[in-house]
């Protein structure tokens, strides 16, 4: 198969398994949904779903969040770990908000990176996810695929961005990082991955990996 050819596989097996994608945090607009994405950093979403709910019904907006203090935040927030930055960095990004956007998330790849503990992958969920502009938010998941898919070398999740929006058209960039999030889950985990199952890996996969899987299978 050509790169042309893999990519337009990809893209045809993962609209067949995720025709309806869901969303993987729980939000109700752009602002929960910024705050659900800075909490998933070294996290679990199914973690992150069970903490917003609790943080959200104190504060929902950065105008109840500034009433609140940074160690209540904190104190709310640790299930998720990195509590103590976390919570410094909700707090600060709720102040800017309300003094230079009016209580509103900005539109801009360029001001949400500059939000206390905002980086470049959080700033791209909230792009695709609230305001349907195209990013390819980039997570473990994601890495992990692209490298076992040989259409990206693994060496760092800033290369893998680049390799994905070069190869994917821009118009399923949205779709194709949810999709690819939800197949690594289900069918090409990290650890007990079963390629018999996980019929992408198993039809354009790089050959060295699939062949000290199958080396791995026979001596088990």
């Amino acid at each position: 198969m050509t790169k042309a050819e893999k990519v337009t596989f990809v893209i045809d097996t993962l609209n067949k398994l995720y025709p309806e994608i869901p969303i993987p945090l729980d939000h109700k607009d752009p602002y929960t949904l910024l705050i659900a994405v800075l909490l998933s950093a070294q996290c679990t979403d199914v973690r992150v779903n069970q903490i917003t709910p609790l943080l959200f019904a104190k504060a929902d907006n950065p105008f109840d969040m500034v009433k609140m203090t940074v160690e209540e935040i904190k104190e709310i927030i640790k299930p998720c770990g990195l509590s103590p930055m976390k919570s410094k960095g909700i707090y600060g990004l709720s102040k800017i908000l309300i003094e230079k956007y009016n209580g509103e998330v900005p539109q801009s790849f360029e001001a949400l990176e500059k939000l206390p503990a905002v980086g470049h992958k959080t700033a791209s969920v909230v792009m695709s996810q609230a305001f349907g502009v195209p990013a390819f938010p980039v997570d473990t998941h994601i890495h992990r695929l692209m490298f076992r898919w040989n259409l990206s070398n693994g060496k760092s999740v800033t290369q893998t961005e680049k390799d994905a929006k070069r190869l994917f058209p821009k118009e399923h960039w949205n779709d194709l990082h949810l999709q690819i999030i939800w197949y690594g889950r289900e069918y090409s985990p990290a650890r007990g991955w079963n390629l018999d199952t996980d019929i992408i890996t198993k039809t354009i996969g790089r050959k060295s990996l699939i062949n000290d899987y199958n080396k791995q299978q026979k001596s088990s």
